[in-house]
């Protein structure tokens, strides 16, 4: 996947809002719509531009506990692990989640309407699964920066 330095005005722009009109985006990259409209697609359709969101508050969308929860397995092998990636990725609970390195095998973050509500999440999902040896629960206190902007470097050479 490569992109030029035009690809990568579009992509700091639209990271920054992605409402933009193609027009108002195009005027800001100094291209034409039509360019940049066709420039747009091929970032989608390359994948460079994974997809376009709103960052929604979980505060104002009635879950304002917010966890990041890392996860151990108890072995390492391959269908586990895809096993539990599948339910992460069904799990409504789950916003992110990430498969690393380290001490954890995974690292979730997780919302709830009350506490109450994350110790069913926590029966449910972790406690009737075998395969997990630990789990380490930690209660967000503050979001000192959400988003999920990229910094995005031009290429040195077209």
């Amino acid at each position: 996947m490569r992109y030029d330095r035009i690809d990568a005005r579009i992509l700091e722009i639209v990271q920054k809002n992605n409402r933009l009109t193609s027009e108002a985006i195009a005027d800001m990259a100094g291209l034409s719509a039509t360019t940049c409209q066709r420039r747009l697609k091929r970032l989608r359709a390359q994948g460079i531009i994974e997809a376009d969101v709103s960052i929604v508050s979980a505060k104002a969308a009635g879950r304002p506990i917010q966890m990041l929860v890392r996860v151990s397995l108890e072995r390492q092998r391959s269908d586990i692990v895809d096993k539990f990636k599948k339910a992460i990725k069904n799990s409504a609970e789950i916003v992110n989640g990430f498969y690393v390195t380290g001490d954890a095998d995974f690292v979730l973050y997780v919302t709830a309407r009350t506490m109450e509500d994350y110790e069913q999440f926590t029966r449910r999902f972790f406690y009737e699964t075998s395969d997990i040896k630990a789990l380490k629960t930690m209660v967000i206190m503050d979001h000192v920066k959400t988003g999920f902007a990229v910094p995005i470097e031009a290429p040195f050479k077209e």
